[in-house]
């Protein structure tokens, strides 16, 4: 099902708190809303499923008016699958009949069919005759997912799925949501606040802040190619560095001078904003440019260490653990940088 939300407006509590929302998802895709708590992904997301009115804009789904211009299609007959934060999941019934309670109005066998497979599908066909309190947070989760899947819905919606789960859980089980939706065709559009997540599962990922889509695009992109200082802010981890136009398509830095990964509206000598990554500082011993460490973050595999130059200015750096580097520490670095992400005052979305 391709799904085309068109300068959509919600809210709650008798305030629109995010409007002007466009985006568009091919069949079989898979999209991400990600934001601040209270900046409107789950009201959009209730809005495509037929639970919340749009105060502007319209919802399409293949063509058709689901939302908008005067008409409300009942949520029951968008045919979406849901899939909620608590499973939902009937503890009186065992895992399979839960699977297959939104197929009443099929033949007997055929829904017995279906839910098997979708239980296969999702790993979990051992797991049947179960109760639902038998099985782990994960799993439970999978059975949800199974039984969204299993009438055929045109898309699933996914509203924080994975948030009550343990950390080093979610992203896995992401994954696995990503493969058997995959495995199945069907497109979906899911909420969540963790990046790892929307990382992991999506094609396309929207951010919401500030009462607006900020940008939607792939992951990818949001991280390298962000649309505006809030996006970099959002998104990943970084500083945004004081920087001099030199002309069109260079900028003065601390660094030296680089070139920008667009064509610069302000005029030679205008002040802009430069975003800098961990990943783009790189340790090295030989470098002739030092920093001192004044914070470090051990993560495991890495350091991140936040360095002082010799300007003032404090970066990022990512740094392999075996580097252990104390706290006062001067070391070597260099700018390895793919994308020079610029922000002009006067532009800014200029990355966009």
């Amino acid at each position: 099902m391709r799904l085309e939300i068109d300068n959509a407006a919600v809210g709650y509590d008798g305030r629109v708190v995010l409007s002007g929302a466009s985006l568009e998802l091919a069949d079989g895709q898979i999209g991400c809303l990600i934001g601040p708590s209270g900046a409107g992904k789950t009201t959009l997301l209730r809005a495509v499923a037929g639970f919340e009115p749009l105060a502007a804009g319209s919802i399409r789904a293949d063509g058709e008016v689901l939302v908008g211009n005067g008409v409300h299609l009942a949520p029951e007959k968008r045919q979406m699958g849901m899939v909620f934060q608590d499973h939902a999941l009937l503890p009186h019934l065992s895992v399979i009949d839960n699977v297959r309670f939104g197929l009443f109005r099929w033949p007997r066998a055929k829904a017995k069919s279906r839910a098997e497979a979708m239980l296969d599908l999702v790993g979990l066909a051992d797991y049947a005759r179960r109760p639902p309190h038998q099985l782990s947070g994960g799993q439970q989760q999978r059975v949800a997912l199974a039984r969204a899947l299993a009438p055929e819905p045109r898309m699933v919606l996914l509203d924080e799925p994975f948030s009550s789960l343990d950390p080093d859980l979610r992203e896995r089980l992401a994954i696995q949501v990503r493969a058997a939706l995959k495995a199945t065709g069907i497109g979906a559009l899911m909420v969540t606040h963790s990046q790892a997540e929307a990382f992991a599962m999506a094609d396309l990922v929207g951010v919401i802040g500030e009462g607006r889509l900020q940008q939607w695009t792939t992951a990818y992109d949001l991280y390298h190619r962000p649309a505006n200082p809030f996006v970099a802010g959002f998104v990943g981890e970084g500083v945004l560095l004081p920087a001099r136009v030199v002309d069109d398509m260079h900028v003065g830095t601390g660094f030296g001078v680089l070139t920008s990964d667009h064509r610069l509206l302000s005029a030679p000598g205008s002040q802009v904003q430069m975003l800098l990554r961990p990943d783009d500082v790189i340790h090295d011993d030989d470098a002739p440019m030092q920093a001192r460490i004044v914070r470090r973050h051990f993560r495991g595999a890495d350091f991140l260490y936040t360095l002082q130059v010799d300007d003032g200015e404090q970066v990022q750096a990512l740094v392999p653990s075996h580097h252990d580097h104390a706290v006062g520490q001067d070391i070597g670095i260099r700018l390895d940088l793919e994308h020079v992400v610029v922000f002009e005052p006067e532009a800014p979305t200029g990355t966009a």
